[in-house]
């Protein structure tokens, strides 16, 4: 399980990001934070992963305070993370890439399976590197690919949708679904898709630093549908008024 205790973080010009975040995420489970740009949403999963240091509380992993932990450690803990804005590495072919992110060597049957997952062929892209030759989508999807090859105990998605298209996207669902019904380990997953909101074990709404709200997935799409719902309607009144 993994246990956020009084979890806050202030950016560098002292602005309070993140505000007293508690919140336990179980095992095996498929979590979506969710919430308005700005809210707080990917500092809370960097600071998860180690990538920012938290300014006060306490981050647990199966029990175990990791919360001096740095990334590094922290990814050898079993925390992986995807970034909405993948990194690119010139000279690291997207072989090379699999293999590190897996710890060892792969065949070609296993590196086309995990490729094929989000959209690529492996004939196509397992000599290329990772430079300026691919396409921002290309990078997303490779990325991910990676995550899924090294198979964590606790995958981190931040915004997986950015820069994907439409059939890619698809794919993407199916994969989450497929590594949450077949394979041991936690994904939690920063997004607004009503199609990656859907398929959560469990949505957290977080808002202005900290956690509004979190519920049973269904349970939380249906009221923050009818949320949005509410909202639209009140818009459309004052604008009725204001003609």
């Amino acid at each position: 399980m993994l246990s956020l205790k009084n979890v806050s973080w202030r950016a560098p010009d002292g602005r309070e990001v993140l505000k007293n975040i508690n919140l336990d995420v179980e095992d095996g489970k498929l979590v979506v934070i969710t919430g308005p740009n700005g809210g707080g949403k990917t500092t809370m999963a960097k600071v998860i992963a180690g990538i920012e240091n938290s300014s006060s509380g306490e981050i647990f992993l199966d029990g175990e305070n990791i919360t001096a932990c740095d990334v590094t450690q922290r990814a050898n803990k079993g925390i992986s993370f995807a970034f909405q804005q993948p990194v690119r590495f010139k000279g690291i072919t997207v072989r090379s890439l699999m293999e590190m992110a897996a710890g060892r060597s792969l065949d070609k049957e296993s590196l086309c399976r995990i490729l094929s997952s989000v959209g690529l062929c492996a004939n196509s892209y397992l000599q290329r590197e990772i430079d300026s030759t691919l396409s921002g989508g290309e990078i997303k999807r490779i990325e991910i690919a990676s995550v899924l090859a090294r198979h964590t105990k606790l995958s981190i998605f931040d915004e997986p949708e950015a820069g994907i298209d439409l059939w890619s996207f698809k794919n993407l669902i199916d994969v989450f679904n497929d590594i949450h019904k077949n394979l041991d380990g936690t994904l939690i997953i920063i997004s607004h898709q009503e199609r990656i909101l859907s398929i959560a074990d469990e949505i957290v709404l977080v808002s202005e630093g900290t956690v509004k709200d979190k519920g049973p997935g269904k349970e939380m799409l249906r009221k923050m549908l009818a949320s949005q719902s509410a909202q639209t309607a009140c818009c459309r009144q004052e604008e009725l008024f204001d003609e």
